[in-house]
């Protein structure tokens, strides 16, 4: 073989190696559920930032996936992240929507302020009704709560999303605090989504 071909040849071979790894590293699997390492959004390619599972005692809900434009490692850097964001949860077990609802409104007033709070009172109203209007959440279906800039934050079931979209960066923030803020429920699954 000359030494032109073994060139061409190793470096055909690192072309595979590097195309295997890759190949390796599309998807993340939790708790059997897989979860994309990158996702579309509006256009906007968002990588996975971390991945965690909400739990009570040894009773498992749901695999929690947050997608982001960058990695990013605190709640501030999530929260103050520009461009489209996607917090995905794949349900472990069936749960009532109200259940979902109950732990939105709770984890709001645990992180907001009083006046930022009366900003977000009919905002937090209306998604809540979007959440209550899906009745109930089965094992197996997956949840995607998605920002846009330009149009706001939706919630689809299983790629249908449910309601109009609820405007404003500041109410997108609110809910990501319940997932990621220094007040969460679930310390757990807080460090898992920023990445630990």
């Amino acid at each position: 073989m000359t030494i032109t071909l073994r060139r061409y040849a190793r470096q055909g071979l690192l072309l595979l190696a590097i195309a295997a790894s890759a190949a390796t590293g599309h998807a993340r699997q939790v708790e059997g559920q897989t979860l994309a390492e990158q996702q579309q959004l509006g256009g906007t390619l968002l990588e996975l930032n971390g991945v965690g599972v909400r739990a009570v005692a040894w009773l498992k809900g749901y695999v929690a996936g947050l997608y982001l434009t960058h990695k990013c490692r605190t709640a501030a850097e999530v929260v103050g992240a520009p461009g489209p964001k996607r917090l995905q949860l794949r349900m472990l077990q069936n749960v009532a929507a109200d259940e979902f609802a109950k732990a939105f409104d709770r984890g709001v007033r645990r992180h907001a302020s009083d006046a930022e709070l009366e900003q977000l009172r009919g905002r937090m109203a209306d998604f809540e009704q979007i959440v209550r209007s899906v009745g109930r959440v089965r094992k197996g279906d997956v949840i995607d709560v998605d920002y846009l800039p330009t149009a706001g934050t939706t919630m689809a079931i299983n790629g249908r999303i449910a309601g109009p979209a609820i405007a404003g960066r500041d109410f997108h923030a609110a809910l990501l605090q319940v997932f990621v803020g220094e007040k969460v429920t679930d310390p757990g699954l807080r460090v898992g989504l920023l990445g630990g």
